[in-house]
């Protein structure tokens, strides 16, 4: 698909957005089953997740949306953090089944309208429970599945987010900063750029060489280098050592 097929299939839809906003918004669902192990099963619809446009904003339907994805996402870690806990403390659960829908007003991501939010404005969880647990457990087991269900928890208090992007015709790394490292982080990255190994860095700060060569893959991934060569480089311009330090 290039740019003016994509821009013949969504113009359309853009302009009954704008006539009417309420057409542009949509409810997405995902539904799981509660597993007899501490699993729940999400219908995803197919085996091999392959995400595409919805089909209101010029998808054909074929491909599972990306909002959709997120919604079996929380339902699967709600469905799981709920059996954990209702194994943990010992409260029957049977079956069930949890559900989960969201509210996306399209006009924000087809850039229609700038009052129109880009993701969802509203996601409401819902859980089926088969259970002869009384009224007060099953308000534990649900106040304890909120606390501690990741997805839930990452979605009502959103985390800090970065984005960085790497070109693979680049052999400089992406700009990065020392902020993320810890001090320990810090000695190990002097030490790579004054050329040690992973042994002389191990015996220098009195760490195994498995620690030392932790340290360094540590590094890698904080300051996205590919390689020793590009911690160097970072080093350097980050001013941590220069060429007439010690």
């Amino acid at each position: 698909m290039d740019s003016a097929e994509l821009r013949a299939l969504q113009q359309p839809l853009k302009d009954a957005y704008r006539e009417d906003p309420e057409k542009a918004v949509v409810t997405l669902r995902a539904r799981g089953q509660l597993d007899e192990a501490v699993s729940c099963s999400v219908e995803t619809g197919r085996a091999l997740a392959v995400a595409g446009l919805h089909p209101a904003t010029g998808g054909d339907g074929t491909l599972l949306c990306s909002g959709d994805m997120l919604l079996q996402a929380l339902v699967a870690c709600a469905g799981v953090t709920l059996r954990a806990v209702a194994t943990s403390l010992g409260i029957g659960v049977a079956g069930g089944a949890v559900s989960a829908e969201g509210d996306l007003d399209f006009r924000g991501t087809l850039a229609v309208s700038k009052d129109a939010p880009v993701g969802f404005r509203s996601i409401r969880l819902a859980f089926d429970l088969d259970t002869d647990a009384s009224a007060e457990q099953v308000e534990t087991l649900i106040k304890l599945t909120e606390r501690y269900c990741v997805v839930y928890q990452t979605l009502s208090r959103p985390a800090e987010m970065a984005i960085s992007v790497r070109r693979p015709d680049s052999d400089r790394p992406p700009p990065a900063t020392l902020d993320v490292l810890t001090a320990r982080e810090r000695e190990v990255l002097t030490l790579v750029a004054r050329g040690w190994s992973n042994a002389e860095i191990a015996e220098r700060l009195y760490l195994s060489p498995a620690t030392a060569k932790t340290h360094v893959g540590r590094l890698l991934t904080k300051l996205q280098a590919r390689d020793r060569t590009q911690l160097v480089v970072i080093a350097y311009e980050t001013g941590l050592v220069t060429p007439s330090g010690p």
